[in-house]
């Protein structure tokens, strides 16, 4: 399995011919350094929650035309993208199929934010190796308590550095990929994954820079 970053939280996972599009949002495309284009073949795009930098609604509607992919999402987003003309599965909970991927769905509340609602966030695991929370550090996530790849917001206005590392310890996945930093000048950026991986390293987490748009990293599926 394969894992692709594309700013912020859109990260695109790969086995086979079988490619998962997670939230391709508003400032991975926003500077041009991704263009819709990029996603001609993925199979699946999963939105876990309705935001704008996790959903730009105009590239979706591009990346749906060039590739075929459903859009799968929880009960909340269908009915938004709707609006939009665009046709959406819900997928929130239980286990979905396809031929190299096994996909599991759990609700996992949105952090707080200075709203007086929040949306409703999903969270997806693939194969059950990879776990993306979306805006979550919901304490249940524990029952994944191992998993091999964690995606971690590492950055937001709703966490601190502290927040960050007492999820992933209570998480303590083999690998760290880091999201939710796409707001970030590079020299912070750098400064940032370098004192995770430093954070990271004694408690036997691999913390994995993913900085340009296309960086990959290879995931050995568990047996």
């Amino acid at each position: 399995m394969r894992i692709y970053k594309y700013i912020h939280s859109c990260l695109l996972i790969e086995e086979g011919e079988d490619k998962i599009l997670f939230d391709p949002g508003i400032f991975s495309f926003l500077e041009g350094k991704v263009h819709p284009e990029a996603f001609k073949d993925v199979t699946i795009i999963i939105i876990t929650h309705q935001h704008p930098d996790h959903v730009d609604i105009s590239a979706l509607k591009d990346i749906v035309v060039r590739s075929g992919a459903s859009v799968v999402t929880n009960t909340e987003g269908k009915k938004a993208l709707e609006k939009e003309n665009i046709a959406t599965t819900v997928f929130e909970e239980g286990s979905y199929q396809t031929k190299n991927f096994t996909i599991r769905a759990l609700a996992a509340q949105h952090e707080k934010i200075l709203s007086s609602t929040l949306p409703q966030n999903t969270a997806y695991i693939i194969n059950d190796t990879f776990l993306n929370p979306g805006d979550s550090f919901a304490s249940h996530l524990s029952n994944l308590k191992g998993i091999k790849v964690l995606a971690l917001p590492v950055m937001a206005p709703w966490n601190t550095e502290l927040a960050v590392a007492q999820f992933a310890e209570m998480m303590t996945p083999q690998m760290v990929i880091p999201v939710h930093d796409g707001y970030a000048k590079d020299f912070f950026l750098k400064q940032r994954y370098e004192n995770y991986g430093k954070y990271f390293s004694p408690l036997g987490i691999k913390f994995q820079p993913m900085t340009l748009p296309g960086d990959v990293v290879d995931i050995t599926m568990r047996s």
